[in-house]
């Protein structure tokens, strides 16, 4: 159970100081290395990875960025294809029409990150003995989609900046393409049964988008941030994890 807590622990604080820079993070990638580095430290022993489950995780993680700037990319070459006789007005039907691409974004966000979210409570209900096999009960379910979506409610306003502004300037269209190209990875990962951080497939799909129109619109100076921090994210929490792994194991026997 301390592995679970020190995991999550270290994911939540590497969040929030991301967070507080204004940087986009993997909370998949922060809770995989978090969970690796309390295992680690608590094994003592590179024998207790999972080596296939971990490629699996790893190639999910690592793709999906690549595979958001393509589909934002050819998503937005589409959309220019279809309206290229449009005048700016056609911006307010891409406005409207964005509630839907939001509707099928949060639904593919739902079925990709509340499911990592329920693993870990029906891990720590199987272990402290409240189930007698890994299953989800119907609480765990309720309470993960309203945390994720009053979490979404709030808003962090220092990321919406960075995604909304400071890659470049976003108009409706390129926030209606950049829904639709990071829906349609995040949502065919998880029918796949992958995990994938939706934070870097939007945030490669908005850059895929930005490049589709002209390569020079886009900030790349702010995607080497982001690339540092993604690189940087699993082996801090790893660090991290270890050290709130042996904390916890001081307070709780």
């Amino acid at each position: 159970m301390n592995v679970i807590l020190a995991g999550v622990v270290s994911a939540i604080v590497w969040n929030l100081i991301t967070w507080l820079f204004g940087i986009p993070s993997s909370s998949s990638h922060a809770l995989l290395g978090g969970l690796l580095g309390a295992a680690l430290i608590h094994s003592r022993s590179l024998a207790i990875v999972k080596v296939s489950g971990l490629i699996k995780i790893a190639i999910g993680l690592f793709l999906s960025p690549i595979a958001g700037l393509i589909v934002g990319f050819i998503a937005m070459k589409f959309t220019l294809l279809m309206v290229r006789n449009a005048t700016p007005k056609v911006n307010n039907f891409f406005r409207r029409f964005q509630v839907i691409t939001l509707i099928g974004l949060s639904l593919s966000h739902g079925t990709n990150d509340a499911q990592k979210t329920m693993g870990l409570i029906a891990m720590g209900l199987l272990l402290s003995g409240q189930t007698s096999s890994f299953q989800i009960p119907i609480w765990v379910v309720v309470i993960s989609a309203a945390s994720i979506g009053l979490g979404t409610s709030f808003g962090g306003w220092r990321l919406i900046r960075t995604l909304g502004g400071k890659i470049f300037r976003i108009r409706p269209i390129h926030g209606f393409t950049s829904q639709i190209g990071g829906a349609i990875v995040i949502l065919s990962a998880a029918l796949l049964g992958g995990p994938v951080s939706t934070t870097q497939v939007m945030s490669s799909s908005i850059l895929g988008v930005g490049a589709a129109e002209r390569v020079n619109k886009v900030r790349w100076s702010i995607l080497g941030d982001m690339v540092l921090t993604w690189l940087f994210t699993i082996p801090a929490n790893a660090a991290l994890a270890a050290f709130v792994y042996l904390g916890l194991n001081l307070l709780i026997t």
